[in-house]
């Protein structure tokens, strides 16, 4: 069962920023990007093979003022998240 509380405007059953983050040997650095005009940005190759980043597939991006922090997560991952949110709020009913 999952406790839920608001956090930055996102529902968070329970996980501590480390859970969605993970650790910090877990990070890895890629390397620098720079923004274009139209505001992309080229995700480094060694980061989409890492990921399974494929062309096509779609992103989530969150950002947090206080850190100025951007997490970007593909979308199936904060979809399976979210129907585990829904799962557990059925199973209480």
């Amino acid at each position: 069962m999952f406790e839920y509380e608001l956090y930055d405007k996102y529902y968070f059953c329970g996980m501590m920023e480390e859970d969605i983050m993970g650790d910090y040997k877990d990070n890895h650095f890629f390397g620098s990007v720079k923004v274009g005009e139209r505001g992309q940005i080229v995700i480094p190759k060694e980061a989409r093979d890492r990921f399974d980043i494929k062309p096509g597939d779609s992103l989530v991006v969150f950002g947090r003022d206080k850190n100025q922090k951007l997490v970007i997560l593909k979308e199936n991952v904060m979809r399976d998240f979210a129907l585990k949110i829904l799962e557990d709020l059925d199973s209480q009913d």
